[in-house]
């Protein structure tokens, strides 16, 4: 990437075009899909720049499906889907190893889970031991079966979804299953207006079957690298510390969100910052991802549920209680 200069914050500064162009491009090609969604649109592609992964909580119907098939079809990546059921097994997702008498060699035969991007439909819906084949794939970007490792191709995302109404003949993810997923997001029902086009644009056909590729591999693979460039001074990186290691001492919770949540937060926050064409990253910015990062990490107390305290009500409480403290050559 190109180092252009020395920016009053004392470090170099990162040529941000190529992510900002990526973005833009994306954006404008899943909204093609995705009508009146931008916020929802614009959490995906932190996430995709990120490298991580995006858990989509909505009730069914709204478009969670058509959001992972039209970013692989913006990157021309890959692209598989796995319905949990159930009755799926871990090699269902992983794949199997499968002994052929010709060459009388085992032969692995690789699952769904070999693809750029993999959607998860209805995640919670699989036993826990089908839900947990996905733990390594997701952290280590690498699949092991008997015995031997192998690398997942990149990039790499999982975009899960659930309904979180409907919890007849579903198991709740554990937390460490959670834990892996960078940014939660839900799509919401469109508007009145939005709704109506939603109908105009499907009177022929669907718009998904019209996404054509518009950002290349390389492309998004030196996007991902560049937004690590991104700068972030002492004192915000004590900012998100201080903020994570609130969740845990909050009353209302029974378990705060882990050193994994710090790493999500800071990332997102460089490349929210990056988004907004800086190569630095303000306070601003952290509080900016605060909700979508760190909510469904936490565990609420159940007398604190009955009392309709929610993650998201609890983080945009300790937004308001943790001080924010810059030092005076901070740059921002």
């Amino acid at each position: 990437m190109e180092v252009v200069s020395q920016g009053s914050t004392g470090a170099p500064q990162v040529d941000l075009t190529l992510v900002q162009d990526v973005a833009q491009r994306l954006a404008q090609n899943v909204a093609k899909v995705i009508v009146g969604k931008d916020e929802a649109i614009r959490l995906a592609i932190i996430a995709l720049l990120c490298e991580g992964h995006i858990l989509a909580e909505d009730v069914p119907g709204v478009g969670k499906t058509m959001l992972a098939r039209a970013l692989a079809g913006s990157l021309g990546c890959s692209f598989n889907r796995i319905q949990f059921t159930p009755d799926l097994l871990p090699s269902d997702v992983t794949g199997v190893s499968i002994y052929n008498q010709k060459t009388q060699e085992f032969e692995f035969r690789p699952g769904p889970v070999m693809s750029q991007v993999l959607l998860a439909d209805e995640i919670n819906r699989a036993t826990p031991r089908t839900q947990s084949a996905l733990l390594e794939c997701m952290e280590e970007r690498q699949l092991t079966v008997d015995g031997v490792t192998r690398p997942l191709p990149r990039p790499f995302l999982v975009i899960a979804t659930q309904n979180p109404i409907e919890y007849e003949g579903t198991f709740p993810l554990p937390e460490a299953q959670i834990d892996r997923f960078l940014i939660r997001l839900s799509l919401g029902y469109p508007d009145a207006a939005d709704e109506s086009e939603i109908l105009l644009r499907l009177q022929h056909r669907h718009p998904i079957s019209e996404v054509e590729q518009v950002v290349s591999v390389d492309e998004l693979l030196k996007a991902q690298s560049i937004v690590r460039e991104v700068y972030v001074e002492a004192s915000v990186r004590e900012y998100i510390v201080a903020m994570t290691r609130e969740t845990r001492s909050h009353a209302d919770t029974a378990l705060g969100a882990s050193p994994r949540g710090s790493i999500a937060l800071f990332h997102t926050a460089q490349t929210y910052a990056a988004l907004q064409g800086r190569d630095y990253v303000l306070p601003d910015d952290v509080k900016a991802m605060a909700v979508s990062v760190l909510a469904h990490r936490l565990i609420v107390r159940p007398e604190s549920q009955l009392r309709g305290r929610t993650g998201v009500s609890i983080i945009n409480d300790i937004l308001q209680k943790v001080p924010v403290i810059l030092e005076e050559n901070a740059g921002v």
